[in-house]
């Protein structure tokens, strides 16, 4: 069974209080999405593989270490956009690729709209990056999608979690790691977090 890693670090922590604020504008809450991400990037990637190498340093030889395996980040559209740029600060080789999925607000379920995925897997590793976990059909459809393209090793990066979308995702794969800012309470009867910080999209574009 995957792991469910709910970040203690106090930085998300208080980022996140500031990231629910009803009276946090646009520019600062994707500014704070960058942050708790690039936070959260340096939990979820604890295991990459290293190789042994040496670097000449001004004063001898000294041994370290290099990346062995390339890292996927696969945004959801359009909310994980926000995402990105933290995980890049972290590792700016990082391949970036889109999945589009959109929730129907009447079902629930999970809509396809937009794969550009390359006909065969350039990465060992990819990072789905979505900020809601919520009733978990987009990141199970986005899992299902990066499995079938091949992808051996896949996490999942939010911001918030409800047990309802935990629940969905490590039933369909329970071999996929999630991490998150913070697990909340539970879904109301639309399916949204609660008390969780409304809809995570519209909140970074300023369409609501």
């Amino acid at each position: 069974m995957g792991i469910i890693h709910e970040s203690q670090h106090p930085l998300v922590k208080q980022k996140l209080t500031i990231l629910r604020r009803t009276s946090t504008d646009p520019k600062v809450f994707r500014e704070l999405i960058r942050e708790i991400t690039l936070l959260l990037c340096y939990e979820a990637t604890f295991d990459l593989a290293l190789e042994p190498i040496s670097v000449n340093t001004p004063l001898g030889t000294a041994d370290g270490y290099n990346l062995v395996e390339k890292v996927g980040l696969v945004p959801i559209l359009r909310a994980g956009l926000g995402m990105v740029n933290g995980v890049w600060e972290m590792m700016p080789g990082s391949e970036v690729w889109h999945i589009g999925l959109y929730r129907d607000e009447e079902t629930l379920q999970p809509v396809a709209y937009y794969n550009k995925l390359p006909d065969a897997p350039t990465v060992q590793v990819c990072l789905i990056l979505d900020p809601m976990l919520a009733t978990g059909g987009s990141s199970v459809a986005a899992v299902d999608t990066l499995k079938t393209w091949g992808v051996d090793r896949i996490k999942y990066v939010g911001i918030l979690a409800a047990p309802e979308g935990i629940e969905a995702l490590q039933y369909a794969h329970p071999d996929v790691d999630v991490y998150v800012a913070k697990v909340d309470a539970h879904l109301n009867d639309i399916g949204f977090i609660v008390p969780g910080l409304g809809d995570a999209g519209d909140r970074q574009f300023g369409t609501i």
